[in-house]
């Protein structure tokens, strides 16, 4: 049975951190257990950023990662989820890339109502383990962890060009096509990571058939991969780099999408959002991105928010 932490008994206030993200936690341990707990792949500087102004309407950060420690400080789910829903972030999608981050899930999705999972081998992984010989045996695993009633979603599986070269793709491609179908066979949505990659990924969701719901997570393109989105009906999962100086075509992309198919997320602790860029980033910080978002769209808070919840139900189902 799933259990939530009332947050009413832990209060924050805007332009402080929260307390969980202040000091270590002096057993080490980011989550579940420390054994579950692994290292971000790049340490931010400057700590947790300042607790925000909270949001008039509960949203849902549908992209982040529990289980990555950031440097000493340790945060359990449900420290974590305490201090989202103070802000107005009223439940997370806790996103799996690897067989530890996807046990991790499965784990700790039974543990708080206030959670959803998704499992999945990232892009990035795949060649790797291709080249040990067990790619088809984690895979397998994926299938199994993935059938869960609380696993709503395959993720983050895709492609990635950056971090792989060509010597790596095909095996990418093999990965990301078995995620595809694992998510059309169990009916569950489909979260990609797309780096580089639009092309193909674009050609392999219309190849393949994709299932009924597609997210691209951290949404990274431009206005025409939007209109491609809006024609497709997959959802667009706008982080904190929609509030980026640099972004100019990101924000345009969000001006074209179909409102009822944008989402929100962090990809914690990565990409956080301004004025806190560069720092590590948590379910609390969506109402920086959100309030962007709305000043994109030239749109009322409330309205946005109240779209953003029911698009991300849309896609995972309820959280009750």
């Amino acid at each position: 049975m799933c259990t939530s932490a009332a947050s009413s008994a832990h209060p924050y206030a805007p332009g402080e951190t929260p307390p969980a993200y202040r000091a270590p936690d002096p057993t080490g341990s980011t989550a579940l257990t420390d054994d579950d707990a692994q290292p971000a792949p790049r340490s931010r500087k400057g700590g947790y950023p300042p607790f925000p102004e909270p949001l008039p309407v509960p949203v849902i950060d549908n992209h982040t990662h529990f289980d990555f420690r950031e440097g000493p400080v340790g945060v359990t789910v449900h420290q974590a989820l305490d201090a989202a829903e103070a802000a107005g972030v009223r439940g997370a999608v806790q996103v799996g890339t690897d067989l530890a981050s996807s046990r991790f899930t499965a784990e700790a999705v039974e543990q708080d109502s206030r959670l959803l999972g998704a499992v999945a081998l990232h892009p990035n992984d795949a060649p790797l383990l291709a080249e040990a010989g067990g790619l088809d045996d984690a895979l397998a695993e994926i299938e199994q962890l993935a059938a869960g009633p609380r696993i709503r979603a395959l993720g983050e599986t895709g492609l990635d060009y950056f971090r792989t070269g060509e010597g790596g793709r095909g095996e990418q491609l093999r990965s990301f096509r078995s995620h595809i179908d694992i998510a059309k066979r169990l009916g569950k949505a489909l979260q990609i990571h797309d780096r580089e990659a639009h092309d193909d990924v674009v050609a392999t969701l219309l190849a393949d058939g994709p299932p009924e719901r597609v997210v691209l997570h951290c949404f990274s393109g431009d206005a025409e991969l939007a209109r491609i989105c809006n024609e497709n009906g997959w959802y667009m999962s706008f982080a904190g780099t929609v509030t980026f100086k640099n972004a100019a075509g990101l924000r345009e992309a969000l001006l074209v999408a179909d409102p009822a198919l944008v989402l929100t997320e962090t990809d914690a602790p990565f990409l956080t959002p301004e004025p806190h860029r560069g720092r590590p980033n948590a379910s609390y910080l969506v109402p920086y991105t959100v309030r962007s978002m709305a000043d994109v769209l030239d749109t009322g808070l409330d309205a946005l928010c109240a779209r953003l919840t029911a698009n991300t139900e849309a896609v995972y189902g309820s959280w009750d």
